[in-house]
């Protein structure tokens, strides 16, 4: 694959970059930031199979255009957008292949999937969810913990998300609660607690190496260049390895 990394000057980037440049069947075709010594994606003119995001959501309108514009697939690998952010993405998918995740670990997809068997098991269950992160992640809750609350939001629609638990009264049955932890060089760790009041049930998933995010958007590369245009994401790739 002829790959444009964007936000490659982070630390996902950079990681994503080596590996590309480590394998044979894939190339870099450019490195792009906002940082002066690099391109900005706006200035590539070489051809390319897709992009992989893993800039900030404030690139999104430049990002979607330029997928556009130039009829490539799009990886996009950023959490915290705007609503607004959020409907250019949708528009951008009207014309191109895109794949977005708030989340690049297979692990979390089948975490997630995982949190959906249990809610259906049991249905009455109060849910917690607990995500622990490095202390310079800037969005509250993390984008992972909201993809693991929607999922069980799937199963119980009525469910209403209560994020970071700071008031006096008693929680609803259907409450999903979000806490969110901030320190050190936690690489991320989401803990989702089901219980039953006779029973309780915990699903967690750690991220030991960031460089499985990297894995995971190496792989949605391969999965989205094979789709039409639309919008897709970890559920969809993992339905069609099954």
């Amino acid at each position: 694959m002829r790959i444009i990394v964007n936000g490659a000057t982070g630390r996902q980037g950079r990681i994503l970059c080596q590996k590309i440049k480590e394998n044979p069947q894939h190339t870099l075709v450019a490195a792009c930031s906002k940082r002066a010594e690099s391109p900005s994606i706006s200035e590539i003119q070489e051809p390319a199979d897709v992009i992989i995001d893993f800039s900030n959501h404030e690139a999104t309108e430049e990002l979607t255009r330029y997928a556009c514009e130039k009829k490539i697939p799009l990886v996009i690998a950023t959490t915290g957008r705007t609503a607004e952010e959020e409907a250019m993405v949708r528009a951008c998918a009207q014309q191109v292949s895109v794949f977005s995740s708030a989340n690049m670990s297979i692990g979390v997809a089948v975490l997630c999937r995982l949190a959906k068997s249990v809610m259906k098991t049991f249905p009455s269950a109060e849910v917690e969810i607990v995500e622990c992160h490095h202390n310079r992640k800037v969005d509250v809750p993390s984008g992972t913990a909201l993809m693991c609350a929607n999922a069980i939001r799937e199963e119980r629609p009525d469910s209403e998300l209560v994020i970071g638990r700071h008031e006096n009264g008693r929680r609803k049955p259907t409450d999903i609660g979000i806490h969110s932890l901030r320190y050190g060089n936690e690489s991320g760790t989401h803990t989702i607690i089901f219980s039953c009041g006779t029973e309780t049930l915990e699903l967690t998933h750690r991220a030991e190496d960031v460089g499985l995010f990297t894995d995971g958007a190496l792989v949605a590369a391969e999965f989205i260049t094979k789709q039409p245009a639309g919008l897709y994401g970890m559920k969809d790739m993992l339905e069609e390895s099954h």
